[in-house]
């Protein structure tokens, strides 16, 4: 891979690279939520137009991921990387100057466009610097996403606070992208530029639209975007709706993120105890199911966003190893990863909007509970029919 004798000090300053690159990945979309009230009452928004501003960064994640690859084949996947984080800076850094609705959609698609690009280009990053240990790093990748998710949570709420406006606590999270940027320019370029055998990315590989497997994972991790996105746009919305306070409702939401940072980390070493991908995919979907049947029976509302929250973060990790596992190199890894997330967060986009639409319709989030679940089994059902083909599950992930 050109990476044998880098040092280990370099290997963690790498880890810490993608950690930090993946902090950027969350923000943008999860600040929105505890907000949401503010925002539509200054901005005269009504709930299908505030429901955009989590649309629309997962489309664009969707619609631009398949661009990713090809960019990184023209210009490096280092060098992709750091200019997406850009944009994403970019993104949130002029909601400061937020005063229309319009304009606060731009910054949503701004954001997402850089999200597009570096999720599934950090894929191939692991492959590429970490072939050998690929579960422990998307773990760690993972993890941190759901980190800056729940810093986001929670942590607008109390800037918006702080300096009493909503515009400086959306554009707050720009100061991850230029720590990550600063990280990357000194730590990951230097490095690319050293070993010339990593220089580029490599030949232009195609997405792989005629390979069936790769549709089957597309739609596991579309139906597991549905049913977070669908998650962290209402799930504030769906407890106040079962009587609980605001701030009740927007704690449940921050629990739903923090939680599924154990069950990041957790995944390599669940990987080593029982090695089987189907195993693990399916209890963590039983989880999730576990907790909608609790919301939908109002029992225990905390105790059901943790085991929503631990069912979501172990499916993420599972959802982004697949594709490491079925290829050999990390262009390959990069081009499944960007094809499974293209079409797959686009069936996520719509996760938020279906909620929304079931709601309006028929006065009551009961349905939209169903519609989740009924999401969650369709996706249990593209786990056996895609893990059961040809992966390498029975691999103990090191």
């Amino acid at each position: 891979m050109g990476v044998q004798h880098v040092k280990k000090s370099t290997y963690i300053w790498l880890g810490i690279a993608l950690f930090v690159a993946a902090l950027n990945l969350r923000p943008a979309i999860n600040s929105i939520s505890p907000l949401i009230e503010i925002i539509q009452s200054e901005l005269h928004m009504n709930a299908s137009s505030a429901s955009l501003l989590t649309s629309i960064p997962v489309l664009c994640m969707g619609v631009f991921s398949p661009a990713a690859a090809k960019l990184a084949n023209r210009f490096s996947l280092e060098y992709v990387i750091v200019w997406s984080l850009a944009v994403i800076g970019v993104g949130t850094i002029i909601r400061l100057f937020t005063h229309t609705s319009f304009f606060l959609l731009i910054t949503a698609f701004l954001a997402g466009i850089g999200i597009a690009a570096a999720g599934p280009l950090l894929s191939g990053f692991i492959k590429k610097y970490f072939p050998n240990n690929s579960a422990i790093m998307i773990s760690i990748y993972t993890a941190a996403l759901a980190v800056g998710a729940g810093m986001a949570s929670g942590g607008v709420a109390p800037i918006q606070h702080l300096f009493e406006s909503w515009q400086i606590a959306l554009a707050a999270w720009s100061l991850l992208a230029v720590l990550a940027i600063v990280i990357w320019v000194l730590v990951v370029l230097p490095q690319k530029k050293k070993d010339r055998a990593i220089q580029t990315f490599g030949g232009a590989e195609k997405l792989p639209w005629n390979q069936w497997n790769a549709w089957l994972l597309t739609f596991s991790f579309g139906g597991m975007a549905f049913i977070f996105y669908s998650l962290t746009a209402w799930l504030p919305p769906i407890v106040e709706n079962m009587g609980y306070s605001k701030v009740y409702a927007a704690n449940l939401l921050v629990i739903f993120m923090v939680l599924q940072v154990p069950a990041n980390l957790a995944v390599p070493y669940l990987l080593k105890k029982i090695p089987s991908r189907l195993f693990w995919l399916v209890t963590a979907a039983i989880f999730e199911l576990i907790g909608f049947g609790m919301i939908f029976l109002s029992f225990l509302p905390w105790l059901a966003a943790c085991f929503i929250g631990l069912g979501a973060g172990g499916l993420f990790a599972m959802n982004l190893l697949l594709p490491i596992d079925v290829t050999t190199t990390h262009q390959a890894a990069a081009s499944w990863s960007a094809m499974v997330q293209a079409v797959g967060y686009i069936i996520g986009s719509f996760g938020p909007i279906i909620l929304g639409a079931v709601n309006d319709m028929t006065g009551s989030f009961s349905y939209s509970i169903f519609v989740l679940i009924a999401v969650n089994l369709l996706m249990i059902v593209m786990q056996f029919l895609s893990v059961k083909r040809n992966f390498k599950q029975e691999k103990v992930a090191s």
